[in-house]
């Protein structure tokens, strides 16, 4: 045998050895870091046990005010700012983040916003929502995305979003809304083609939809300016 033979092979048979000795020379290192990784579960758990949870709790008892007066078009800025005793929906979304009340009330606060005609507002406070899975709300808010930055003439922003709103639950209340003002939009950036497709899915995929019982004049109107 060698003398590289030999060495290759004491290196080997060294091995479990010196694999053992490193486990010997940091087991205080090495117990540190499992300490330190249990005291971030455990934080973990306790933050959401006996911070989140109440927090979220606290935010449910203290948004139905702000839901009544949001219900009202005469009580909007009390829905936004609250009433002096219960807080309106932008208190709830800075003082209560990352419950689902903060969530919602984001979506409300976008709602309000566009009503208000403040866009800017609107498509910032729709930007913090965070989708729930729920079949409505999610393309509802997207579709709202939609509206502010049309509003805010920012008709890429506008088509991508209002997109991503119709197929987010294809459905014959939501996704007929948002591919007419997809329609809308496209033809505002003078691209009828894209426009009469857009329309045409109404008439087609959703025939029974309020939207596709006056789609017949939009088509027709892209078709003419082709």
């Amino acid at each position: 045998m060698s003398k590289q033979q030999k060495d290759n092979l004491q290196e080997v048979t060294n091995q479990p050895e010196n694999t053992g000795h490193f486990m010997q020379e940091n087991a205080k290192s090495l117990a540190v870091i499992g300490g330190a990784i249990l005291a971030l579960i455990l934080l973990y758990f306790g933050y959401q046990t006996f911070y989140l949870a109440p927090r979220a709790a606290k935010a449910a008892n203290e948004m139905f005010r702000a839901e009544q007066y949001a219900a009202s078009d005469s009580l909007t800025d009390k829905a936004i700012k609250g009433d002096g005793s219960y807080p309106g929906f932008e208190t709830i979304a800075n003082e209560y983040s990352s419950t689902k009340s903060a969530n919602i009330a984001n979506a409300y606060l976008g709602g309000l916003y566009l009503k208000k005609g403040e866009f800017q507002k609107a498509v910032d406070a729709l930007g913090e929502y965070s989708s729930t899975g729920s079949q409505v709300i999610d393309p509802l808010v997207l579709g709202m995305l939609g509206d502010g930055y049309s509003e805010l003439k920012d008709y890429n922003k506008a088509i991508t979003y209002y997109k991503k709103a119709a197929d987010k639950s294809k459905n014959s209340f939501t996704t007929p809304l948002f591919l007419k003002k997809l329609g809308l939009v496209y033809e505002e950036q003078k691209n009828y083609k894209s426009a009469e497709e857009a329309y045409q899915r109404i008439k087609t995929d959703f025939a029974d939809s309020f939207e596709a019982s006056v789609i017949d004049t939009y088509i027709a109107r892209a078709q003419a300016r082709q």
